[in-house]
Parts: structure tokens; sequence; C-alpha cells
């Protein structure tokens, strides 16, 4: 009997956690969640119709020199692959390519289940619950569009490092009782992918069609989900006792760095499949300069975001710092890294 009452007293309290009031900021909450609802109803992608897979624009072939990867990819811009013949960048871009879509399906599997785990808890009436339902569509469609790319190119990847994979049924599990470090660590996954295909796309280099169309499919729609996820955040994080936010501020960075490794950095079989020395790794993922700059990119939004929710303190700053993604955080969401030049006369 003790064990059931305690059980149900954890229940009511995260459904408690997942209840919203009546106050104007509360409003303004429930409206940016009716909008991104009716945007997924207004607009939507499916694979299958807005895709042409089997049009001869969208064949596969092997010396397709528009799967070399591009600068803005930090194994494309490194000298070793640039002195690479033609036919091997090809190779192994195409290889690169394939393995970060199976990621995104693999990371997407996961952010699948948390949301109808999240879902699960939500109080009757909460306009959460339809956004997490449209979510969890749009990214069920992802994860075959990824599978289609992967299936297309025809490279046998292995996606997600084998650790991670070992881990990750218990991940969507938190989703019910701690929403908040769970959500944070989806903006973990999401943020690098998108931040990596916005700058792909703005390079405006030539892509294969199939790479380009996903890409612009899931940039599109990863907009809303970002934006959920940092509006959730913006409204629970402010009102967590002071003891609490201090231990969330010292989690978001590590785990920003720790996932961001684990879908960035490609897996051991990469590195082996291509005979890849073992300097040209380390100086690609995240010695030089290039790489760390790229790193710290990645993560201007969430550290906006944690700024904007009291969560960056002196401590928290300094593990930023030793996660080597800190830097100025962004002012406004998707603001794209410039580098500034100063002219010399």
């Amino acid at each position: 009997m003790a064990v059931k009452e305690a059980r149900t007293r954890v229940v009511r309290r995260w459904r408690r956690n997942m209840e919203i009031g009546d106050g104007p900021e509360d409003k303004a909450y429930v409206d940016m969640l009716t909008t991104l609802s009716e945007g997924s109803v207004r607009r939507n992608f499916n694979p299958y119709t807005d895709i042409d897979w089997d049009s001869a624009e969208f064949a596969v072939i092997d010396d397709d020199e528009r799967w070399i990867l591009p600068a803005t990819d930090p194994i494309g811009q490194h000298a070793w692959y640039q002195s690479q013949s033609r036919a091997r960048q090809i190779e192994i871009g195409m290889w690169r390519q394939a393995n970060v879509a199976k990621v995104g399906l693999h990371f997407e599997s996961i952010l699948i289940r948390g949301l109808m785990e999240y879902a699960f808890w939500t109080p009757n009436g909460s306009p959460e619950y339809r956004y997490c339902l449209h979510e969890a569509v749009e990214e069920c469609n992802h994860t075959m569009m990824f599978q289609e790319m992967v299936n297309r190119i025809g490279a046998d990847v292995p996606g997600m490092p084998r650790m991670l994979k070992w881990i990750q049924p218990a991940i969507p599990l938190v989703a019910g009782p701690l929403p908040i470090p769970f959500w944070f660590g989806i903006l973990a996954g999401e943020e690098p992918i998108d931040h990596t295909q916005k700058n792909v796309l703005r390079e405006g280099k030539t892509l294969h069609p199939i790479m380009e169309r996903v890409m612009a499919i899931h940039v599109a729609e990863e907009a809303r989900h970002i934006s959920f996820a940092h509006e959730y955040l913006r409204k629970r994080v402010p009102s967590l006792p002071r003891r609490k936010r201090f231990w969330l501020s010292l989690y978001v960075p590590v785990v920003m760095r720790v996932l961001c490794s684990a879908i960035i950095v490609p897996p051991r079989a990469f590195w082996k499949e291509f005979d890849i020395p073992r300097s040209v790794r380390k100086e690609i993922f995240f010695k030089s300069p290039e790489s760390r700059q790229m790193l710290r990119d990645m993560f201007g939004d969430v550290r906006m975001l944690a700024d904007d929710t009291g969560l960056m303190n002196p401590i928290s700053k300094l593990i930023w710092r030793i996660c080597r993604i800190s830097g100025r955080p962004s002012r406004y969401r998707s603001e794209p890294a410039r580098q500034h030049l100063v002219s010399v006369a």
C-alpha cells in the first residue's frame, strides 16, 4: 500500500509539472503551441510523395562528384580529405552522408518514444499533447526518409556509436519524470544536425538531389521542433527551485558536448573502412582551430537559451569552457555564424 501511494504521489507531481496556468505568459505559450500545431497541419511533408525516389534525377551513381563533402563539413574541409583522389573523396562522402542520415534516424527514434512517453502523462486538455503527436508523426516521416536515403546510397553504415545504442532504450523513459533534462538532451542532438545542414544549404555547393531534398525537408520541419523545445524550456526552467536550476546549469553543457560527439563524429567503422590516420581523426574532431570554431558555433542558440533561463553562472560557464563549446550567445535563433574580416589598408 505504501509503495502504491508513493507511486501515485510521483505521478501526480509529474502531471502538476505539466500543467499550464491562465496567466499572460501561459496564454502566449498556448498560442505558440497552437501556431506550431496548425503549421504542422498546413505544411507537412511525406517522404514518398514529396521525393521522387525513382526518377532519373535521383539516381545514385558511384562517380557522381556531387557526393564530395562540402567545405562546411569538418572532414570535407581537412587537407587530408582534399588530398585524396576524386573517386576516394566520392566514396568517403557517400559513406559519411549515409551514416549522418542513419544517426539522424536513430536519434529521432529515441525522440519519438520520448514524445509518446511525455504525452502519455499530459493532463486532459493540454495543448502540449496535440503538438507532441504532430511532432512524433513528422519525426516518423523523417526516419523513413533517412532510411530510404541510406538504402539508395547503398553503404552498410552503423549509425550511432555502439555504447549509445545499448543505453538508448532507457533514454525515452526519462521524458515522463524528468522532461526538462530530456528536452535539453533532445536539443543536444537536434542543434548540431540542424546547424550543419543549414550551413551546407547556405554554402550553395551543388549537392546530389537526394541529399539536397532530404536536408531541405528536414530543416523546414525541424524549425518547428526546435522552436517547441526552446519555448518549452523557457517556460519551465525559470520556475524550478534554485538548487535544481544550479544542477541543471552544470548538466546542460556536458550533455551538449557528449551527444554532439556521438552524433557528429563518425563511428570507429568509418576510420577503419578508409584507413584514416589517427592523427587526422584527432585534428578533425576537434583539435584544429577551424573544427573548434565549428563546435562552438553549433551551440550559440543553446547558450542564448541558457542565458535567458538563468542557467549561466560562474561554475556553469567554466563547464562550457572545459567542454570547448563556450562563446557568444546568439542574438536570435538560427543566427548564421559570420566571420568578421578586417581589411588592412
